[in-house]
């Protein structure tokens, strides 16, 4: 059995990056639906189709919202087991953490690379400029790294015990 405190405190990071990114879901809703004054416009959400390293700009808005839901609701779910210290998310293998672990860091990479490239190519928006998709993947791949970190360090320390 896992030290619920050790649960406690994953659950607590999961739970700040869930939250970092339902209020970048809800704060682009509100942009699209009411065009709030003082929340960045529907264009800093997005990266210009123009740019080869476009996501968010190639893929429509209700396909998008909709695959941010996915992702809220698989989020939540994993908050959820490691509140209760149990479920799905408590029981995958060490296996299932390295490849969470190598996709986070194939993840956090590639939108680092990205950054770095669309400062280059397009100085005009230094620093943060349409670069709110960018700096919210990193907030997914935060996610996947701690996922991964768990199984990964829950197998070893099994192993030692």
């Amino acid at each position: 059995m896992e030290d619920r405190s050790s649960l406690r405190a994953y659950a607590e990071a999961f739970i700040f990056l869930t939250l970092l990114f339902f209020m970048r879901v809800l704060a682009q809703v509100l942009v699209a639906v009411f065009e709030f004054p003082f929340l960045p416009s529907m264009a800093q959400w997005t990266t210009p189709s123009a740019s080869p390293f476009a996501t968010s700009g190639l893929i429509p808005y209700p396909i998008l919202l909709l695959a941010q839901i996915v992702i809220l609701i698989v989020q939540i779910k994993v908050c959820r087991d490691f509140l209760a210290g149990r479920g799905y998310f408590l029981s995958l293998r060490r296996t299932t953490g390295q490849l969470l672990l190598w996709l986070s860091y194939l993840y956090f990479t590639s939108m680092l690379l990205r950054y770095v490239i669309t400062m280059v190519l397009y100085p005009e928006r230094r620093w943060f400029g349409h670069t709110i998709p960018i700096l919210l993947h990193f907030v997914l791949a935060g996610f996947l790294f701690m996922l991964g970190r768990y199984y990964t360090r829950r197998h070893t320390t099994a192993k030692r015990a």
